[in-house]
């Protein structure tokens, strides 16, 4: 960077004011940037300061013996003072060779005033000059911020926008995408390129949470220090910008960098807003492909291109994927509005799948998104990382358009041959319409348990039969009597008898269960709790709670205790 902007103690020491001061120690420590100037005749200053201050001082504070002279200078090492000024005379006669010692182990400089001098002018010489930098800094960071968003309207803007954010700190900048090789700028032999590389690997891990509207995390780079910007939108991140400094990074350079990421960003998402809609009309067949209008392998291999024969056997999952809006919130312009939000949330999902090395082929229809999510292989099993993918989805608060959506999703089992996405399409469906059952967001179909066999026997009588059989008296009772006769013995059952859980989580006391499990035997028999009959009931409360899941629900804890 120009580092005119910032004032340095060598710089102040220019000045006429400090025309007959002297610097006895710390003098490598010259290039240390002065943001302020503060006047400090009191040992206690622990909230006084927020460091890179220069301190003036008579020592009236600091002068009692050499312990609290050492300490009250250590003090202000420990937070980030500029230097230390102090004035010869009543408190201080001569500096104490320990004192020097010190400035010179930590690179502070400790500077003399031989003759007495205005503390006010000096402050008042230095605030100007740092004001008037300050004012140029902005003025300066303002012209680059807008010459980074003119350079993203150009061809190639990302690497013209790396290259003058080079020019202007002075560093050397390193471009990490995730999906693509690094960038040098300046360009760098690979002997020293590979440190780098390592560097950014070894630092994986801490990575995975830092967002892209972070500050710049600084980490030392042995003499050096490396600023490191996510770069991304939409609660993703897609590259990382590693600014490499001789010095710690100062203001300027890291406002520079933000300022670059940003830039940048934009110039990703339109990019990746044009890919989605380009996607979107190429993937209209999709919408054929689960209602099983094609079943014609070379017509799929004309739609999918030269590596269908790839694609074809990869294994994959349908994901239907449907948008509710539990607020009502009121969108302007209603249909643009909508198509606005699901495009938007198709660019989180595809950003969010190929994270998980998944792709995704996607359709909408009304408010459900409907998702052919293949497999493109890694080590963790695909059920997991499609899991880990879709609670991310549904758990993306943070931006604007999708803040008052809900997801439910439903899930189909993994299939192969994309002909057959129709019965996987099937699958996710019957998924989604349990979700009044389980109240359960993410639902995969092989966690359906005897619905899946319900599911096929739901004829209008089949069902409906069933539940008579066994459940009749029950019914009944509830009914006439507004009883919860149902929905205890669910509870009772699905907690394998436990009358302490069942009495916990249905909120009554004790003896309110035993009466009530005493009514059950009395309306189905002593034997209902035999194998073949506890079976047989719980299928039918199931199917039950399959036709009706409104009706035997739990009670929540606010409901129970009105």
């Amino acid at each position: 960077m120009d580092w005119e902007l910032v004032l340095t103690i060598r710089d102040a020491l220019k000045r006429p004011l400090f025309a007959e001061a002297e610097v006895i120690g710390g003098k490598s420590g010259l290039s240390r940037a002065i943001r302020w100037v503060h006047v400090l005749e009191s040992a206690n200053f622990e909230t006084l300061i927020h460091g890179e201050e220069m301190i003036l001082t008579t020592g009236i504070g600091a002068s009692v013996d050499l312990p609290s002279s050492l300490e009250f200078m250590q003090n202000l090492i420990d937070k980030n003072a500029a230097c230390l000024c102090i004035e010869l005379g009543t408190y201080f006669s001569t500096i104490p060779q320990e004192m020097i010692d010190l400035a010179d182990r930590h690179d502070f400089p400790l500077i003399i005033f031989t003759r007495t001098v205005r503390f006010v002018d000096i402050t008042l010489d230095l605030h100007s000059i740092i004001i008037n930098r300050h004012h140029r800094m902005l003025q300066e960071l303002e012209k680059i911020s807008r010459e980074f968003h003119r350079l993203t309207l150009t061809s190639q803007g990302t690497l013209k926008v790396l290259q003058l954010l080079c020019k202007s700190t002075r560093t050397q900048i390193v471009y990490m995408q995730l999906q693509g090789k690094p960038l040098f700028f300046p360009a760098l032999p690979p002997e020293e390129q590979a440190p780098l590389l390592n560097f950014f690997t070894a630092f994986g891990d801490e990575l995975e949470g830092i967002q892209p509207d972070v500050a710049p995390y600084i980490r030392e780079y042995g003499q050096k220090t490396i600023a490191l910007k996510p770069v991304g939108a939409l609660d993703q991140t897609w590259a990382y910008i590693l600014m490499v400094c001789n010095h710690k990074p100062q203001e300027f350079d890291c406002l520079l960098l933000d300022s670059a990421s940003l830039s940048i960003a934009q110039e990703l998402l339109r990019t990746r807003y044009m890919e989605e809609r380009k996607l979107f009309s190429e993937n209209l067949w999709v919408d054929e492909l689960i209602n099983g209008r094609i079943e014609d392998d070379n017509r799929l291999k004309g739609l999918i291109g030269s590596n269908f024969n790839v694609v074809n056997e990869l294994p994959y999952r349908v994901c239907l994927i449907e948008i509710k809006n539990p607020r009502d919130v009121k969108w302007n312009s209603s249909e643009n509005e909508w198509e606005s939000i699901t495009f938007h949330l198709s660019l989180i999902l595809r950003s969010i799948f190929e994270k998980y090395s998944l792709r995704p082929l996607i359709t909408l229809k009304n408010n459900r998104l409907t998702v052919i999510a293949l497999d493109i292989q890694s080590k963790m099993p695909g059920k997991m990382r499609l899991q880990q993918a879709l609670e991310a989805l549904q758990n993306i608060r943070s931006d604007e358009k999708l803040k008052d959506l809900q997801l439910v999703i439903g899930v189909s089992k993994s299939h192969k041959r994309l002909k057959r996405a129709y019965s996987g399409y099937q699958e996710a469906l019957q998924a989604l319409s349990l979700y009044s059952c389980y109240q359960k967001s993410l639902l995969f179909y092989e966690e359906l348990g005897v619905f899946q066999l319900l599911l096929s026997l739901n004829d209008g009588k089949t069902l409906q039969n069933f539940i008579r059989s066994y459940l009749g008296p029950l019914i009944d009772h509830d009914q006439t009597k507004g009883s919860e006769l149902l929905l205890t013995l669910r509870v009772y059952l699905d907690h394998d008898g436990s009358k302490q859980i069942a009495a916990r989580n249905l909120f009554i006391v004790r003896q309110s269960l035993y009466y009530r499990l005493d009514k059950i035997t009395e309306l189905l028999g002593e034997d209902f709790m035999q194998p073949e009959n506890r079976i047989s009931i719980q299928v039918a409360l199931r199917a039950y709670q399959f036709l009706y899941p409104d009706k035997i629900t739990l009670p929540s804890p606010r409901s129970a205790q009105i």
